[in-house]
């Protein structure tokens, strides 16, 4: 689920950025998305010829996520690790309990039909 804060943000539709125009966009210092790439494994940008990083757009939305939940939610980088990893899993079990509901409801129909 995102927040107004992230949705706000417009990201430019290119293939890669490099890290000064991701810290940029999410407000933060290049340090800080460094750090944040030791921290979070998600965050691994490929490297140009010449060693620049170089951050897909999913990249930049993970750090604005990031962003939301250290600095919005007041997560520690602990707790936002947990989040993260448990919000995957959530989506994953909804989806699979959608699926399992819709068939429910489907053979409940042909039973009333």
């Amino acid at each position: 689920m995102q927040n107004d804060s992230q949705t706000d943000i417009k990201i430019p539709d290119k293939l890669y950025f490099k890290i000064g125009q991701v810290g940029k966009i999410a407000g933060l210092p290049t340090s800080v998305i460094r750090f944040w790439e030791t921290e979070f494994s998600k965050i691994n940008p490929k490297r140009s010829s010449s060693g620049q990083r170089l951050y897909r757009k999913s990249d930049v939305e993970f750090i604005l996520r990031i962003k939301y939940l250290l600095y919005d939610k007041k997560f520690t980088i602990r707790g936002a690790k947990k989040h993260l990893r448990s919000d995957t899993g959530e989506n994953k079990a909804s989806s699979a309990t959608i699926e399992e509901l819709r068939q429910d409801l489907i053979s409940i129909k042909k039973m009333l039909t």
